[in-house]
């Protein structure tokens, strides 16, 4: 081969490289998937959405991207449609985020008439098909079979009732989601890998319930060992992401309430006093959460009603609690009562407890 003949044959060869790479930057890869997934989440905690608004908007994402080859610099616009299509599918209709405020406040740098456009391509590229089932839709139905089967399975959580255990599960879910590694299997098989690595932690016998639930499912019982492998180790990584040592800094509030007649509380000035920060100093004033910065019009104490088993859900997010899980549970009609709002319980709020979370160890898998 001639020299001439030999730069020829380099010439042409980089010029397949250079083309293979531009084709490669024209397409979404798999972390800048993961990173919309991500950002989806966000919004969804923004707006306050149910979890099955996510869910349904990473399918919709996923099969439109497997339909057609999209451009990077359009993916937030894709991503926001589908948000905006699962969001007008699955919510109420006073929880649907208007166009132009989602458009305004998820920063997706894209018009209202540019996501309607958007999302006109993506309804005619689905053939108009949104209800799919989503791995969420599995984890609801799994989860309800193991727990009417196996009624022992919460027993070494008893402070956790099946719709809060589901909540628990929902959450590590959606974090599974946004993990491409995880989209070469069915939502089905995601789904049961993760009630079958909960069930092995809970009960001794969970290898039989989950080969039922396998045969129910008609799946292949490898890929699910497969599957498992890369739930666990994604779950962990999650979990090593907590910190070690957690430390919670308490400032004590500047009022307390006391009770006056007919029940009507009001602010005092409290005796213990707060840790300020100075004007010359550059660390800016931390504000403070607490309901003691209003006034709360309550009965008298004479009438005092007792609160339902329902104030237990608020130590979790309450975006994580639906009605439409307690509703599967039968647990609208709670009447264990744990407390009550008398004038007499208020002066446990003046100094005793801590508005801050107690401390718990991490726990590292």
């Amino acid at each position: 081969m001639t020299p001439s003949h030999r730069c020829e044959a380099y010439s042409s060869a980089g010029e397949e490289e250079e083309e293979e790479e531009e084709e490669e930057e024209k397409n979404v890869s798999p972390s800048q998937r993961d990173e919309v997934i991500q950002w989806l989440a966000k919004l969804k905690y923004q707006f306050n959405l149910y979890p099955e608004t996510l869910a349904l908007a990473s399918s919709l994402l996923d099969r439109f991207l497997a339909t057609v080859k999209a451009h990077p610099k359009y993916l937030s616009c894709i991503a926001i449609s589908c948000f905006f299509l699962a969001a007008k599918t699955v919510e109420e209709d006073e929880k649907i985020p208007v166009l132009k405020v989602l458009a305004r406040d998820s920063f997706c740098g894209c018009s209202s008439s540019e996501i309607l456009r958007m999302e006109r391509i993506i309804l005619d590229k689905l053939n108009w098909d949104l209800h799919t089932a989503t791995p969420l839709d599995f984890l609801h139905i799994f989860h309800a079979i193991a727990v009417s089967t196996r009624p022992q399975l919460l027993f070494s959580l008893p402070k956790l009732s099946p719709s809060q255990h589901l909540a628990v599960l929902t959450k590590q879910l959606l974090h599974c989601i946004a993990c491409s590694q995880l989209l070469q299997f069915k939502g089905s098989m995601l789904a049961l890998a993760m009630v079958s690595l909960e069930m092995e932690k809970l009960i001794p016998d969970w290898l039989p319930l989950t080969i039922e639930l396998l045969q129910k499912a008609q799946m292949d019982s490898s890929q699910l060992i497969h599957c498992r492998e890369l739930v666990a180790h994604h779950l962990s990584t999650l979990q090593s992401s907590l910190p070690l040592n957690s430390v919670y800094v308490y400032r004590p509030l500047k009022h307390t309430l006391v009770t006056c007649d007919e029940g009507v509380f009001r602010l005092h000035p409290s005796s213990v006093p707060g840790p300020d920060f100075s004007k010359d100093n550059s660390k800016p004033e931390v504000p403070v959460r607490s309901t003691a910065a209003f006034c709360h019009h309550l009965p008298a104490a004479s009438g005092c009603k007792h609160t339902s088993a329902k104030r237990k859900v608020e130590e979790m997010e309450v975006d994580d609690f639906y009605d439409g899980i307690k509703r599967l549970y039968n647990e609208d009609n709670g009447s264990e009562n744990v407390g009550s709002v008398c004038g007499t319980d208020v002066s446990r709020q003046e100094g005793h407890a801590s508005p801050c979370p107690p401390l718990q160890p991490v726990s590292v898998m």
